[in-house]
């Protein structure tokens, strides 16, 4: 099969991270797992999700070109998932409907995969760190050798965007737009030019992607509301894996969509997307090992 192109910026790692690689203790201990017990408000109108309240905002930003040009967006109120979807969840989904996802079809057997590289790869470009794998699919987010077994509140990935745009449709939900991510995820916060790496989100702390630290307790996806809840007390807008949104990406080819959020393996060093106005095209027909989704309902508010 040939090759198939991960649609990821590809830069290179800064000198400084390599040089921390051969510098560090390799002897660094990995925090210990943690449980991340979700409380979830049953007595709300729609369980699982919470009320966004429309408003305007400054949509966009300056860090990558493709996140201008900052521009005045306005939103309705809507509703949308707390966290990202589980598996546990879209096994009900295929349990109920016989769904054979894209990555399970026999004309595309497979997913991308992050594998971490050694330390003499050429850092220069993703596919140092990316593989198309077959046999990897929602079941299998790693490959065939892997498992979801005991993961059920983790997100579920390798997903295309027709097979989360068929789980949305089956909960009579849609994907967001990403004017609705973005507004979600700010949660009420103006625009800002500080881009520290988030405390409260998983991502990758130390050299990637050499060195994982893993100092917030996770060295891959962490289960869903394992960290603070934003204001709006949505979990994991930032971080963890990245999100599918119903936009498209203008002027891509192949056809691709919107993708927000970030994911565990944005660093400091490499990167930089683990905020609300960073954006990224995603091919529609191609599920990754860093990528999940979650809903909207687009109807009244609480009453």
């Amino acid at each position: 099969m040939a090759t198939r192109t991960i649609i990821l910026a590809a830069a290179a790692v800064l000198l400084l991270g390599v040089t921390l690689y051969f510098v560090l203790d390799a002897g660094d201990t990995v925090p210990a797992i943690r449980a991340c017990p979700l409380q979830i408000e049953e007595r709300s109108q729609h369980p699982g999700m919470v009320w966004i309240p429309g408003g305007t905002f400054e949509m966009g930003g300056d860090v990558y070109p493709e996140e201008g040009p900052r521009r005045t967006v306005s939103v309705d109120g809507f509703w949308m998932d707390r966290t990202e979807v589980t598996n546990a969840d879209f096994a009900t989904f295929v349990k109920e409907t016989n769904y054979v996802t894209v990555a399970e079809r026999a004309s595309n057997p497979g997913a991308a995969v992050f594998v971490m590289p050694s330390g003499d790869a050429d850092l220069s470009t993703a596919a140092a760190w990316w593989r198309y794998v077959k046999g990897a699919n929602w079941k299998h987010p790693g490959g065939p050798d892997t498992s979801i077994e005991g993961r059920d509140h983790f997100p579920v990935t390798a997903l295309a965007y027709e097979d989360v745009a068929a789980y949305a449709k089956w909960k009579g939900r849609a994907l967001p737009t990403e004017a609705q991510w973005e507004w979600a995820a700010r949660a009420g916060a103006p625009y800002t030019d500080d881009n520290p790496q988030p405390k409260d989100a998983n991502t990758w702390q130390g050299v990637f992607p050499l060195i994982n630290t893993s100092d917030d307790g996770f060295a891959g996806i962490a289960p869903v509301g394992c960290f603070k809840p934003n204001a709006y007390g949505l979990n994991d807008m930032i971080g963890n894996v990245w999100e599918w949104t119903v936009d498209t990406y203008a002027g891509h080819t192949p056809k691709a969509h919107v993708i927000k959020g970030g994911s565990y393996l944005c660093a400091a060093n490499y990167c930089l997307r683990y905020r609300p106005q960073a954006r990224q095209p995603q091919e529609a027909d191609l599920g990754t090992s860093h990528l999940g989704f979650r809903t909207v309902l687009n109807a009244p508010g609480p009453n």
